[in-house]
């Protein structure tokens, strides 16, 4: 419900800034803009063809143009920055915290990242260069070097005096991480603690050390899948030594599941989530022709299959119309299949302990599809061609077919996390594949047997 109402709000203020765009009236487009959160004002942006596009971008507070930049695409961030100039992108980036800055980095021309390092202090500049050290899909990536660390051996009132001298604190902090005289991390404790207990309360009596930190090398899905297990806020990052690194924040994690959520939907398509909807006809075109031209390459796999038939296709026409049912039943069967072994791959619920267990209850459950869904076609089929055999033939096809759809579902994602390719990319290819050569085969080879 929430996400239709922020769907329908988008999409009126993308009319209201067409209607001035076109009108040629910027003071009301201004005003509308700098209204809008820099979330907002990115997603906006991408909704916008690349004329209207540059004209908005171009009236966005200056202030706010290093968080839009973060919160865009790659392809909408590359032709924003084409818009600036190395002045203008130094400006923008200099006070962003240094996990977005990273982000952003290595979309930003040479030049200009050399300035960027320049402008920084040496502090900083060494926090860059740590985080920009580890792959790009790690906790160390996503991780900001700035957090707040106190000694376990102090007391509440020297604390709260640090916290006064220091000014203000990073953004969503909900803890302070407690250090050894070696920094390494012992736990945390919570802000409420330092004003509901005695400014002579140690430390050490607070600590909260149940919290697991994040390995430095660990994955942003399994990063994603603990922050929403224990509901964290933040959470520290740690080397193999237990140093304390950095923090990551939930900001980050709700931008990790958004990415997941989009790589899902899109990549089943062929489609990268960072491709820009307004992107130029020809890089478009690049990137969509490989995928067609591999479900082309299957198609004529199929192809083939019925092709050895033609014999039998001849005598009875009706195959022909029938055909493309248990295909496409079994076809959209084991895409359901894909879908929750995608997801359950990506949250690290399937292992080799469930693997079976999950293929019998899948297999029960396109058998009981199957002999249901087999008897109701099958009984269509005599009504509507008079042929008891046909119609024996077809509902068992169905079942067969239901039944490589729910083996495929689950063997396919799995051999393909095996070898090293996304399941999400490859699987319905390969799963469609499977299912139309079953389909074909199981139908028309039924056919020549009982049939002819």
């Amino acid at each position: 419900m929430a996400e239709a109402v922020r769907h329908d709000k988008t999409a009126r203020q993308l009319r209201l800034l067409s209607d001035a765009l076109d009108s040629g009236r910027l003071g009301p487009v201004r005003r509308l803009v700098n209204t809008l959160s820099p979330a907002e004002i990115g997603n906006l942006l991408e909704s916008l063809p690349p004329g209207k596009r540059e004209v908005v971008w171009g009236l966005v507070d200056p202030e706010d143009d290093g968080e839009v930049l973060v919160h865009v695409g790659e392809e909408v961030r590359e032709s924003l920055l084409a818009e600036m100039d190395p002045d203008e992108i130094i400006a923008a980036v200099e006070d962003l915290d240094i996990d977005d800055l990273a982000d952003l980095v290595e979309d930003l021309p040479d030049t200009v990242i050399d300035e960027v390092l320049k402008s920084m202090d040496r502090e900083n500049r060494e926090r860059l260069e740590q985080v920009l050290s580890y792959p790009e899909d790690s906790a160390g990536r996503l991780m900001n070097p700035d957090v707040v660390t106190v000694r376990a051996d102090v007391n509440i009132d020297v604390v709260l005096r640090y916290l006064r001298l220091r000014g203000e604190l990073p953004d969503h902090t909900d803890h302070l991480f407690v250090v050894s005289k070696k920094h390494q991390y012992l736990g945390r404790v919570p802000l409420a603690a330092l004003v509901t207990h005695e400014p002579s309360t140690p430390i050490n009596r607070l600590i909260d050390d149940e919290q697991p930190a994040i390995d430095v090398e660990e994955g942003s899905p399994e990063v994603a899948r603990k922050f929403s297990d224990h509901d964290w806020v933040s959470a520290p990052v740690v080397d193999d030594n237990n140093i304390l690194l950095g923090r990551i924040t939930i900001d980050d994690v709700v931008d990790i599941i958004r990415d997941q959520a989009e790589h899902q939907a899109l990549s089943a398509a062929g489609l990268d989530e960072e491709e820009d909807l307004f992107s130029p006809i020809r890089r478009a075109f690049r990137r969509r022709m490989l995928w067609l031209g591999i479900n082309l390459g299957t198609a004529f796999i199929a192809s083939s299959v019925v092709q050895q038939f033609e014999g039998t296709i001849e005598k009875l026409v009706a195959l022909a119309a029938l055909m493309p049912i248990v295909a496409g039943m079994g076809g959209n069967a084991g895409t359901q299949v894909l879908a929750l072994m995608v997801r359950g791959l990506a949250l690290g619920q399937i292992a080799g302990s469930n693997v079976y267990v999950l293929l019998r209850k899948e297999l029960g459950v396109a058998l009981i599809n199957g002999l249901g869904l087999g008897l109701l076609l099958g009984l269509i089929v005599l009504v509507w061609f008079r042929q008891p055999g046909l119609s024996l033939v077809i509902g068992t096809a169905l079942t067969l077919n239901l039944l490589t759809a729910a083996a495929g579902g689950v063997a396919v994602p799995l051999v393909l996390k095996r070898m090293g390719f996304d399941p999400a990319l490859a699987g319905s290819v390969i799963l469609t594949t499977l299912t139309d050569v079953m389909g074909f085969m199981s139908f028309l080879g039924l056919a020549t047997l009982v049939l002819l």
